[in-house]
């Protein structure tokens, strides 16, 4: 290993399909366009708790990188690291990067979060410096994790740009882009749906089941439950999203909570109207102009928002109209390259 890399550790599967994922995956590709030797580090899944076996694989691994080398630690892995943080701040430069605080994860016991929130504090204290894909995660880390401002630094996703999606369908079809999990809050949706069963729609959810394979069963037997199994597809994962755009009408996604959202800013590109829930970083990614948000966990309010939609042509074209104005506007994977690289060359100095 050469000390005049980048080290980009990560936990699992680089080609893992979620958005944290391919946020890493584009990132270290934009890096290298730019001329930075980027590293590949592969640590073992850090679930919490950690561990002792995957602490000591952890250990074992970081021990091999030069001294004084620089190394981004994805928050995944970096979250529950507090420990080997602390032993190793003095001879790596710990660049970490925070998708979203662990502890907002859906899942967990207050107990549980807490203890999150704890070892991700520490963890944190020990990064030189902070990556984060939206200004709404930066103000937790300062806010909460008690962050020093010049040490967190946004980088939001790219977007790349695509052709727009025609949303001539007949019935309008609705997109869901996200994997099976509590925090998507798929259950949310198909009751909502439930509640417009008398409008004209179908709806196409496309994402794993893996993370989560019994909440998916749930969702199915929900779906089944409420009469809309023909009307809902569960199409698990794809390999060609922007197919997946390019024949909806409009993207839902009433997600929990959200770092960022980048399937939000990906159905914005295709020039799709949104219907989301105000969570986390969401409102920072769809304009008023080009989507409709309503409270996270509101069935009702969701089905209105659905019901806008679906029951006449205005709302739906003015949304699809300020999706494709909004779309220019979207930050490209070179910019998202760009900012890191000048906070690495700026830390490293």
């Amino acid at each position: 290993m050469s000390n005049t890399s980048i080290y980009f550790a990560f936990p699992g599967d680089l080609d893992t399909a979620s958005g944290g994922y391919h946020y890493d995956r584009r990132l270290i590709a934009e890096l290298r366009e730019l001329g930075l030797a980027v590293e590949l580090v592969a640590l073992p899944h850090c679930n919490f708790p950690l561990t002792e076996d995957a602490r000591s694989q952890v250990v074992q691994v970081l021990a091999k990188i030069p001294d004084h080398a620089t190394i981004i630690i994805d928050g995944l892995a970096y979250g529950v690291l507090d420990e080997v943080a602390a032993a190793e701040a003095e001879r790596l430069l710990l660049i970490a990067l925070c998708h979203h605080p662990l502890a907002l994860e859906t899942g967990h016991s207050e107990r549980e979060r807490q203890l999150l929130f704890e070892s991700e504090r520490r963890a944190l204290g020990y990064a030189r410096l902070t990556l984060v894909t939206s200004e709404h995660t930066r103000q937790i880390l300062i806010d909460q994790f008690g962050m020093a401002p010049e040490t967190v630094i946004v980088a939001r996703p790219g977007t790349d740009r695509v052709e727009f999606a025609a949303c001539e369908g007949n019935p309008p079809q609705l997109l869901t882009l996200a994997s099976l999990t509590r925090r998507k809050a798929h259950d949310v949706l198909i009751e909502a749906l439930a509640r417009i069963s008398v409008l004209s729609w179908q709806a196409r959810f496309v994402g794993s089941a893996a993370f989560d394979p019994d909440w998916a069963i749930q969702l199915q037997e929900q779906a089944a439950r409420l009469g809309l199994s023909e009307r809902i597809d569960f199409a698990g994962e794809v390999d060609d999203a922007q197919a997946e755009y390019k024949r909806a009408d409009m993207f839902v996604l009433p997600s929990r909570y959200e770092g960022y959202g980048m399937v939000f800013a990906e159905a914005i590109a295709a020039g799709l109207p949104v219907v989301g829930a105000s969570a986390g970083a969401v409102p920072e990614v769809v304009p008023p102009s080009a989507g409709l948000l309503v409270p996270p966990d509101d069935a009702d309010a969701l089905a209105d928002a659905l019901h806008r939609l679906l029951n006449g042509d205005t709302v739906r074209e003015g949304l699809q109209a300020g999706a494709r104005s909004a779309a220019a506007s979207l930050p490209q994977w070179a910019d998202s390259a760009s900012i890191v690289a000048k906070a690495l060359r700026e830390v490293q100095r």
